[in-house]
């Protein structure tokens, strides 16, 4: 894994020397996604840059950027290609400087061409590849959006890099995208195409963008999507359970081999849920010694997996390592947030994320992991909520919803109904009153996609507290992303993979996982996998009170259920709690009135009055609260 950067300077305002300058400046904040060598290539007003972590061919035949054999092609990629021998055994060329990926990504392309070359590829990657000839720079993300791609004009100069921390270089030309933070405040995070800056966009997934950069040419960018979910979606009505059970066995076992080549030790995330638990089976299966596997755990038993992951670890015959953490441990990697993040982010399960990265890393270079079978295989606890609660009130009159989300949310009954225990509600826990007034936000809605964007929703009002009211289009509000006649669970699924899946999971994975130089890979999003899933009948993907369906029975060939087979839990931190104790003067200082109100972005009042009132012990506004500071820690750091 790696990461990129790269400059175009079409009219040729700057000395090449300040675009050199520029490029390798940008490489070194990248420096953790690649300590392992770094390049750079410059000609024609275009700049590429790169740093390079080693995976697979050590040496130096896999340096970049890499230019092809014909001279015409220059690469700078980050990522991994798993199909590459089958892709090497179909071109024409024969002479081969080294092993890599990059060299076969690159002659495929001399080849075939971008687009064509492109299709063939079976892996996660974001790259940049430069054409001398025709003067055109191509840019390319993964289908799943896997891997990231930030790019944009700032100024006359298209710049380009794997993370935002690479543009703190030009950050006196970026300003603050204000549509961003009210989109960032209900969702916890920026969904693509956008960025916290109004002049950096991200790549979307299974897009290929091209940009001429000869002098005088039209410098309009011309996107191409070259793979879109929703072409994939169908459902085959003959599909019988045991035959799709056998043919979807036989392709993540090919996933996962595919992801065990490597130059370096190799392991795996295990928390003891279905998708890690299964992915280390089917590695333990196809390796000749134990697998190496990683779980952190907590003291607090509401968070604590661990012994779960040692239960499956020494069922499968893993070489398991676990490590508790106290909650100081934490506590202290919050001062670290911002640098994990490059844009605000607040998805307070990074941390524990990032902590078991830093395990990995201290004995391999390449783990794998289990993210997407929540969305693959309809496992969230809110896909249930949502189509319950809709089925529950969708024959009420509107207008009496109204009423009722009015009475539900009032402070009387809030008061009331605090002392009571509540449950779940999307996967959420908490008091009744917590319950209530969630379900009163929701009832309201007027359809079924309008209620689970609620539910994926932080603040589900967020112009309340922004200056800006407007927000931007998502999977979640726009519905030219899925078709209203797809039934409602393929539907919500559809959207969290468009954007939950590559603007939250992933970039929470990629960001904690290459902080410390560590290569995450995810066999569940093989494209091949997604498309065959993407038809199964709604039956052999969930079942009443059986999400992941299909997925548990495979998993249970490996390891008994009664080993696996419990609720729902994931990476989790006790926000309310640490909000009013340990983290309150960070808090404090971070939501003063002055700072906020200079700002311009947020208006204070509302954010003060959530705050006093969660100090309180009356209500746990933690997941509001926590967006509010992971944008002011952010903010902060730009000051710095």
């Amino acid at each position: 894994m790696c990461g990129i950067a790269g400059i175009v300077d079409p009219l040729g305002h700057q000395p090449d020397e300040t675009n050199r300058r520029l490029a390798q400046n940008m490489t070194r904040r990248l420096r953790h996604r690649g300590p392992d060598d770094h390049g750079l290539w410059q000609q024609d007003n275009v700049t590429l840059a790169h740093q390079r972590l080693s995976i697979v061919d050590l040496s130096a035949a896999g340096h970049q950027p890499m230019i092809s054999a014909d001279g015409r092609w220059v690469l700078s990629y980050n990522g991994e290609i798993y199909n590459t021998e089958q892709l090497r055994s179909q071109l024409k060329h024969s002479i081969w400087r080294g092993t890599s990926d990059s060299e076969v990504l690159l002659q495929a392309i001399a080849e075939l061409g971008v687009s064509a070359a492109v299709e063939q590829l079976v892996g996660m990657f974001a790259f940049a590849v430069y054409d001398t000839q025709q003067r055109q720079l191509w840019l390319c993300r993964d289908r799943l959006g896997i891997k990231p791609l930030y790019y944009g004009w700032v100024g006359e100069r298209l710049v380009f890099a794997s993370e935002l921390h690479a543009f703190a270089e030009c950050r006196e030309h970026l300003s603050i995208n204000p549509a961003a933070v009210t989109t960032f405040l209900r969702h916890s995070f920026i969904p693509a195409p956008a960025s916290i800056y109004k002049e950096i966009q991200k790549l979307t997934p299974g897009t290929l963008l091209c940009i001429h950069t000869a002098r005088g040419a039209d410098q309009t960018s011309a996107a191409e999507v070259y793979w879109s979910l929703k072409d994939h979606v169908g459902i085959d009505p003959d599909a019988d359970l045991d035959t799709t059970q056998h043919q979807l066995l036989a392709l993540l076992r090919d996933a996962v081999k595919d992801r065990l080549v490597a130059d370096v030790p190799l392991g795996a995330f295990l928390s003891g849920g279905y998708d890690s638990s299964l992915i280390c089976a089917l590695m333990q299966e196809q390796a000749d010694t134990a697998v190496r596997t990683f779980t952190i755990g907590f003291d607090d038993p509401r968070y604590n997996e661990a012994e779960h992951a040692s239960k499956v670890a020494q069922h499968l015959g893993c070489l398991h390592t676990e490590l508790y953490v106290s909650e100081q441990d934490m506590l202290d990697s919050v001062a670290q947030l911002p640098r994990l993040c490059d844009e605000p982010f607040a998805d307070a399960s990074i941390l524990p994320t990032f902590l078991v990265s830093q395990l990995a890393r201290s004995a391999v270079t390449v783990a794998l992991s289990g993210d997407g079978g929540d969305e693959l295989f309809w496992g969230y606890h809110r896909y249930h909520t949502a189509e319950q609660l809709w089925r529950r009130v969708q024959n009420v009159p509107l207008t009496a919803r109204k009423v009722a989300s009015h009475v539900l949310q009032h402070p009387f009954t809030q008061t009331i109904t605090r002392p009571f225990p509540g449950g779940d509600l999307g996967g959420r826990q908490g008091p009744l009153n917590q319950k209530l007034r969630t379900a009163g936000e929701l009832l309201a809605s007027p359809d079924q996609a309008t209620l689970y964007q609620g539910l994926m929703s932080h603040w589900r009002s967020p112009h309340e507290v922004c200056r800006s009211a407007a927000e931007l289009e998502t999977a979640y509000n726009d519905s030219s992303h899925w078709s209203r006649g797809f039934p409602s669970l393929q539907r919500m699924a559809i959207q969290d993979t468009l954007t939950y899946l590559p603007d939250a999971i992933l970039t929470k994975v990629d960001r904690a996982s290459m902080l410390v130089s560590l290569e995450a890979r995810v066999p569940l999003l093989d494209h091949r996998v997604v498309e065959f899933v993407s038809h199964l009948p709604a039956e052999l993907r969930r079942q009443p009170g059986a999400p992941k369906y299909l997925l548990k029975r495979i998993l249970n060939q490996y390891v008994p259920a009664a080993i696996t087979d419990r609720p729902k839990r994931g990476f989790g931190v006790p926000l309310d709690t640490w909000l009013r104790g340990p983290l309150r003067e960070w808090a404090e200082q971070l939501l003063d009135k002055n700072t906020i109100t200079d700002q311009g972005l947020l208006h204070p009042q509302p954010i003060q009055q959530l705050w006093q009132a969660h100090l309180s012990g009356k209500v746990n506004n933690s997941a509001r609260l926590w967006s509010v500071l992971m944008l002011q820690a952010w903010l902060q750091q730009q000051r710095a």
